[in-house]
């Protein structure tokens, strides 16, 4: 009977594990698709190898108390290479605990199990355009007219 009693205070006594959960998942692609997807944890540790479009589940913590963080690298053929982090946050269920879980959920299940960490929704789709190798951005230079060639004078047009 107290066995089953701890059991069920380790269990009802986590909120951000509940609610939140300790893994989310990562809808990731990229323009051109077929890119080489390599994601990292903050170790360094490959937990992820493949090509986009890929979903993912990623651990949400990395140790007690500790929030898991991941670099997402694409890497194609003709085009540049481009890494972004992933951070996870604190969870707001994991104040929960101060109302419903106390203290075991508050300083030991949710520390341990990574719940106390988390990501937006919107954070949770990653959706990257490639850039061609040697393309140069846009821009636009704002010049007084005073400092322009005749020869550019002559092909400017009114806008008004």
């Amino acid at each position: 009977m107290c066995g089953l009693a701890i059991v069920a205070a380790l269990t009802f006594s986590s909120c951000a594990t509940i609610f939140g959960g300790t893994q989310h998942t990562f809808v990731v692609n990229s323009n051109p698709g077929d890119a080489k997807l390599v994601i990292t944890n903050k170790k360094g540790k490959e937990v992820f190898n493949g090509n986009t479009p890929a979903t993912v589940r990623l651990k949400s913590g990395a140790g007690y108390f500790s929030p898991a963080q991941y670099t997402v690298k694409f890497t194609k053929a003709g085009y540049e290479e481009f890494t972004m982090p992933i951070h996870f946050k604190l969870n707001g269920w994991y104040f929960g605990n101060i109302l419903i879980g106390g203290a075991i959920g508050m300083l030991i299940v949710d520390p341990l199990t990574g719940g106390m960490w988390t990501v937006s929704n919107t954070e949770k789709r990653i959706n990257k355009m490639l850039k061609p190798q040697g393309a140069t951005e846009p821009s636009l230079t704002i010049v007084d007219v005073k400092h322009v060639d005749e020869g550019m004078k002559e092909r400017l047009v009114k806008i008004n």
